[in-house]
């Protein structure tokens, strides 16, 4: 399996440490979070991280088109690729806690796909149009990558069209890997692409720790955060959540927080929705359990999976214990 995490950078030195600890255990990937008023600049978080590695892929996971203009990104992306040159890939979606904590809204899933088109344009050095205004960045050296974040089907079909990859935020049980990958594949293959070009990459939280009661107190926030901001909306059958939980879906959706806390992982429980939604979207608890965890997502046809250490109990011990315990039988 190919694995790696993303992180909400709170301060620079633990940009620096996580950034460490991936390169030391052999990730494949780290992603740097855009969200304004849970943590610091993501730019700055990802030149960090650059000039702290050497091997390891650096994402931009995710920004979005709304807060920040599509083409102050594609050069933000493009200049970044300058201080890791071939390492670096911009990660894009419609907007969640980046938006919402702004007070401005996100963006269509719908919307995705242009936004896409016109950064690709601007880092193949050509001139592009967004809203009436035309922009072009003749000094970029390279175009690198860009992923769409997706969880609903536009999004996934936007990611299909247009992206070079996704980041897939729909759940790790066997049902939702087939269901999400298909979706994206499928919209590859109308538009003539071949399907394989897209690069999938999962989307899980993880918090590995020695004492799994620790883990599982707090693993219940970013459950919160994922599932009911932006993973689980709109139709519920549709996407995929049996019938009886409906009611405390509804309900978390009108009480979680886009920064989340306590409040949050106790709400998980009262409402009686942590097994289901642990089992669908995290790796927690001891190594051993989350040995067993990610082997059920591989037999579930995960090949590659970026997990979110944001609000773990401790976000570079788990990246150090799952690296030195877990990660080695997956290679």
């Amino acid at each position: 399996m190919h694995v790696g995490f993303l992180f909400w950078p709170f301060a620079p030195d633990l940009v620096r440490r996580l950034t460490k600890c991936a390169e030391h255990f052999g990730y494949d990937m780290i992603g740097i979070a855009d969200t304004p008023g849970n943590a610091m600049d993501p730019w700055v978080a990802g030149t960090l991280a650059a000039e702290a590695s050497e091997v390891v892929r650096i994402a931009m996971c995710v920004t979005n088109l709304a807060s920040r203009h599509p083409a102050v990104s594609a050069a933000a992306i493009a200049s970044l690729d300058l201080v890791a040159p071939g390492r670096v890939l911009l990660g894009l979606g419609a907007g969640h806690s980046g938006t919402r904590n702004l007070g401005i809204a996100g963006s269509h899933a719908s919307e995705l796909a242009g936004g896409v088109d016109y950064i690709r344009e601007l880092l193949a050095g050509r001139s592009a149009q967004w809203h009436g205004g035309e922009a072009r960045l003749p000094w970029v050296r390279r175009p690198p990558p860009i992923f769409l974040a997706a969880s609903g089907p536009k999004a996934l079909m936007s990611a299909g069209q247009s992206a070079d990859g996704a980041f897939i935020n729909y759940g790790l049980l066997r049902e939702n890997v087939t269901q999400s990958e298909t979706a994206v594949r499928a919209a590859a293959s109308a538009v003539g692409r071949d399907a394989d070009d897209v690069e999938i990459w999962q989307m899980a939280a993880l918090d590995c720790e020695c004492d799994g009661l620790v883990s599982r107190r707090k693993i219940g926030a970013i459950l919160a955060f994922m599932a009911a901001g932006y993973i689980l909306r709109g139709n519920l059958a549709a996407r995929g959540v049996p019938e009886p939980l409906h009611g405390a879906l509804v309900e978390l959706r009108r009480r979680y927080s886009t920064r989340p806390g306590e409040a949050d992982s106790a709400l998980i429980d009262a409402l009686g929705l942590f097994d289901y939604l642990s089992r669908r979207f995290a790796v927690y608890g001891t190594p051993a359990a989350c040995r067993n965890q990610l082997a059920a997502a591989r037999e579930a046809g995960v090949e590659r999976i970026m997990f979110s250490v944001s609000l773990a109990a401790d976000p570079v011990g788990t990246v150090e214990l799952f690296g030195r315990e877990v990660l080695p039988d997956f290679r």
